[in-house]
């Protein structure tokens, strides 16, 4: 199951669970699409690998399995 990470590793913006907005790579990095079009060229900084939309988890399915409340922010990684 997905982690479902709050925020962008670069920004910090929120990213709701059950909203459109987050981009992943397949160890679940996760930044807004602003940074990962303008900042990261569609690559995650961390392993390399493409960065593409993250699904969103609603309703009965994000109560049942809540969405990860561990923030990570590393703006030192992503570019200037």
């Amino acid at each position: 199951m997905l982690e479902m990470r709050p925020g962008c590793e670069c920004c910090n913006r929120d990213l709701p669970a059950d909203r459109y907005g987050a981009m992943i790579c397949s160890f679940e990095c996760t930044f807004c699409q602003e940074c990962a079009a303008a900042r990261l060229g569609g690559r995650c900084p961390n392993c390399g690998g493409e960065l593409v939309a993250r699904p969103l988890r609603e309703g009965v399915a994000l109560q049942e399995n809540p969405a990860s409340t561990r923030r990570v922010y590393k703006p030192e990684g992503c570019g200037s």
